[in-house]
């Protein structure tokens, strides 16, 4: 796919991916055949991260069955699922002595519990190989199934994530195969059941929503309970996917970290460059919901 290139005011900018660290993990990755979210959706922080020793791991295959018009990962007809992936993704976070992990996985509505148990088995055995390892997972929908976000839920996640990823209004555009009101009954669900696994959403801005519908989105993720919050500026992966309508600029994030604190949010990420598993393992620790040690 080809990455699109237009010009991006000065606060957008990261760092060319270089660096032994970075390296490693690369080759780690390609020899245990595992993916992570920060190459499949063009990351902008990923040198960052990999050189830090950290990565968000996304499992159940490479390829979504949803086309959402902001996302770079690949759709169409995905593989069948890999019941072997979730050990090889605990001898991956073994191997890179990681002490926070991050989870995610591409949308697997092809699925009956739509890849639960994978993440099930994911969180399990790290925790089997590395009791200390914290796990964070960030979850599809699972198009509304409640027993499978149980199903999740059971393995005891360090923090439940789920992006809600744009406003009430833009989701016929931008998910078009989602609901917001699921997602808001998802992150609900999961704060009632397991009220000591923090909830976490993240959205974007830049995609044409207004002010006061970000306000308004705040205010109804503070009503279900969602604890951490990342926001962050949308970048067009290629001219296929929806365009930027704007450039926020980082005052705006400032604002809008400010007033989701003031409603009560725990710890709130939010910046141009932010994205929803950057620097995770800090933003639990800012929260003090884990102690983790970077093992750089």
């Amino acid at each position: 796919m080809t990455r699109i290139r237009e010009r991006k005011p000065s606060w957008i900018r990261a760092q060319f991916p270089s660096g032994a660290r970075y390296s490693e993990i690369k080759r780690l990755l390609r020899e245990e055949t595992l993916h992570t979210v920060c190459e499949e959706a063009h990351c902008p922080n990923i040198g960052e991260c990999f050189n830090r020793g950290t990565a968000t791991f996304m499992i159940l295959g490479d390829t979504c069955t949803r086309a959402c018009g902001f996302c770079a990962v690949t759709s169409g007809k995905p593989a069948p699922l890999d019941w072997t992936e979730p050990r090889r993704l605990a001898e991956a976070v073994d191997r890179l002595d990681l002490a926070y992990v991050v989870i995610t996985s591409v949308n697997r509505d092809d699925a009956a519990d739509g890849g639960a148990q994978i993440f099930a088995s994911c969180i399990e055995l790290i925790r089997q190989r590395r009791e200390q390892t914290a796990v964070e997972v960030l979850i599809p929908d699972f198009l509304g199934d409640l027993s499978a976000l149980q199903t999740v839920l059971r393995a005891r996640p360090t923090v439940l994530n789920h992006n809600v990823e744009t406003v009430r209004r833009l989701y016929p555009t931008v998910r078009f195969q989602a609901r917001y009101q699921r997602s808001l009954e998802l992150l609900q669900r999961a704060s009632e059941w397991t009220p000591r696994i923090p909830t976490k959403t993240g959205f974007m801005l830049g995609l044409g929503e207004q002010r006061e519908e970000v306000s308004e989105l705040l205010r109804d993720l503070r009503q279900v309970n969602v604890e951490l919050l990342t926001v962050g500026q949308y970048l067009r992966p290629s001219p296929k996917h929806l365009p930027v309508h704007r450039y926020a600029p980082p005052e705006e994030f400032e604002s809008i970290r400010d007033e989701a604190l003031q409603l009560g949010f725990r710890h709130v990420e939010s910046g141009p460059m932010v994205r929803s598993s950057y620097h995770a393992d800090q933003q639990a620790r800012a929260a003090q919901l884990v102690k983790v040690e970077l093992h750089a």
